[in-house]
């Protein structure tokens, strides 16, 4: 276990942030499994500490591993996604030493572990309130990535371009392919997610050749590129018809806003056939939140 110093609370109390590793006898890939780039999604530390924990890495026939269960302190200490300034780590990419709080946690990861790795994973969940069906992301325009993604064996893919200063942009840029899996929701802990976050690492260490075990083959892979958000016509209170994880039709009712009042209810229908990836789990809306995310490459 290597610390890496990430600075001080006011209070004087230093911040240090745990990086392990799992280092074959033979040669082979380096690895990256990150969580907690956002300090609120707890799905993501627990996915690298229970692998850590279960000793998965213990046994490596080749290649090393780099785990950083926790990267952004600062927002799980205080249940936030951003550092204690408002930024967003992951909007802050290189980053610099004498920047904002974010920017030097972000430079810590792209001058101390980049250079270091081939290829990494890393973790997230939706936001506050936003529910992710488990999937992987990776680069648009990236044959890499797409290839990397399709190792893991995950029956959802899902291309994405990678968002300026974001630390899969700042890896593409250095010729790294990150991938990010995304699952279940901020401020949440869930062993179907957690559990769906270790099969991911292990298969695609299998792939790679460097953990004995077979594959969790998927007997198709569903690979999206179009993503929109039907966006709740109304304001008022929720009640959620549907859930990530299913098809749904065009018109098929997905959700009914009403008022406070019993005066006014507004029915909430699917524009497409699509797949629910992501659903709002928020009981208040305002008009033009985003409720579903659907992805339809027809």
């Amino acid at each position: 276990m290597v610390r890496i110093n990430a600075g001080t609370l006011p209070s004087g109390n230093r911040i240090s942030i745990f990086a392990y590793v799992f280092r074959s006898k033979n040669p082979g890939p380096t690895v990256l499994f990150m969580g907690g780039m956002h300090g609120d999604e707890i799905n993501g530390t627990e996915i690298v500490r229970r692998s850590i924990q279960n000793k998965y890495f213990s046994n490596l026939t080749c290649g090393t591993v780099i785990c950083i269960p926790l990267l952004n302190i600062y927002g799980f200490i205080n249940f936030s996604r951003d550092v204690p300034d408002g930024k967003d780590v992951n909007r802050s990419f290189p980053g610099t030493n004498v920047g904002s709080l974010a920017s030097r946690v972000a430079r810590i990861v792209t001058k101390k572990i980049l250079p270091l790795i081939d290829f990494g994973i890393d973790f997230h969940t939706g936001g506050n309130n936003l529910w992710n069906y488990p999937h992987i992301r990776y680069s648009s325009k990236s044959e890499e990535a797409e290839e990397l993604a399709r190792k893991c064996q995950f029956p959802i893919i899902v291309s994405k371009p990678a968002l300026s200063k974001s630390f899969r942009r700042v890896a593409r840029d250095n010729k790294k392919v990150i991938l990010v899996f995304e699952g279940g929701e901020a401020l949440r802990l869930e062993n179907y997610i957690v559990d769906k976050g270790i099969q991911l690492i292990k298969n695609i260490l299998i792939a790679h050749g460097m953990l004995d075990g077979s594959l969790i083959q998927q007997p198709s892979i569903a690979n999206y590129t179009k993503l929109i958000w039907e966006r709740s016509p109304d304001a008022g209170i929720v009640t959620y018809l549907r859930k990530s994880g299913h098809f749904v039709k065009k018109g098929e009712l997905l959700a009914i806003i009403s008022d406070p009042f019993a005066q006014r209810e507004t029915r909430m229908h699917a524009s497409k056939d699509a797949f629910m990836l992501s659903h709002n789990n928020a009981p208040v809306v305002n008009v033009g939140d985003g409720m579903f995310h659907l992805v339809n490459d027809k």
